[in-house]
């Protein structure tokens, strides 16, 4: 079975693939601080409160946002299951052309949901992701990766109104009665999520109004879309495994590239 790892800088989500089908997932903290040593064993007991141990994992690949975790997991892999990942990055085989400015500077993950939602669509899309960022990315009909937005995620927004005004609450990320706020938390929840849902209609409006595509499929995924996604028009679908789909993709186009491929 394909180990793949998608590390972000919030949370690390773990998926198991048997062939083309995610048999098992699960999520921890990216936590900088914890070893390979550390992340070896706490995988090693998450796996086998899933039923399976590390020879049942023959393969792995890693896409990682933060690079001192890329690291951690790469050593990790190599010592706790002896197995050489393929480490999604500058010089991986992706079969999209990236015209990016420069290429390397584009997220490991982005990369990965783009290819994913071409490998989908085949067609224009947009691919939103609702994670510590909230990322929009764009990706042409013949499947080149043109670039994207980059804006505070949902999270960095509401911790951002917590902690620099100092009479505003923290509150639940959760939808809100309606759009004019009766109270301070439905306020700041409509000001957070409807916004959010705001700014990416606005935004997927720009994009198609610059790119002329048409159609254009627009695909969410991350942590929070379940509860942003539903509040746009312009979202048509949600995918909460879109980033490791993309991952098991990768593998097959770079399997040679892994000792355990």
């Amino acid at each position: 079975m394909l180990l793949a790892i998608d590390v972000g800088n919030t949370n690390t989500v773990f998926g198991i693939y048997r062939g083309s089908t995610l048999v098992k997932h699960f999520r921890i903290e990216s936590a900088r601080s914890k070893t390979a040593d550390e992340y070896g064993v706490l995988v090693e007991m998450l796996l086998s409160r899933l039923s399976l141990g590390g020879d049942d994992v023959q393969a792995a690949v890693l896409a990682s946002t933060v690079p001192s975790l890329a690291d951690t997991f790469a050593r990790m892999l190599r010592t706790y299951f002896e197995i050489d990942p393929v480490i999604v990055g500058p010089g991986i085989k992706t079969g999209m052309p990236i015209l990016y400015e420069p290429p390397r500077d584009v997220g490991a993950d982005r990369i990965v949901n783009a290819v994913a939602a071409f490998e989908r669509v085949r067609g224009a899309c947009i691919v939103v992701d609702f994670g510590t960022a909230t990322t929009l990315d764009v990706v042409s009909a013949k499947g080149e990766y043109l670039g994207g937005v980059i804006c505070p995620g949902v999270q960095i927004s509401a911790d951002a109104l917590f902690t620099r005004a100092a009479k505003l609450p923290r509150v639940e990320l959760a939808r809100p009665p309606r759009i004019v706020g009766k109270n301070t938390v439905n306020a700041m929840q409509a000001g957070i999520v409807l916004g959010q849902a705001a700014l990416v209609d606005g935004l997927v409006a720009r994009i198609k109004e610059e790119t002329r595509f048409d159609p254009v499929r627009v695909i969410a995924t991350g942590g929070l879309a379940g509860l942003i996604a539903p509040e746009t028009k312009a979202i048509e679908e949600v995918d909460d495994w879109l980033t490791l789909d993309g991952l098991r993709i990768l593998f097959e186009r770079n399997r040679s590239a892994s000792a355990g491929g």
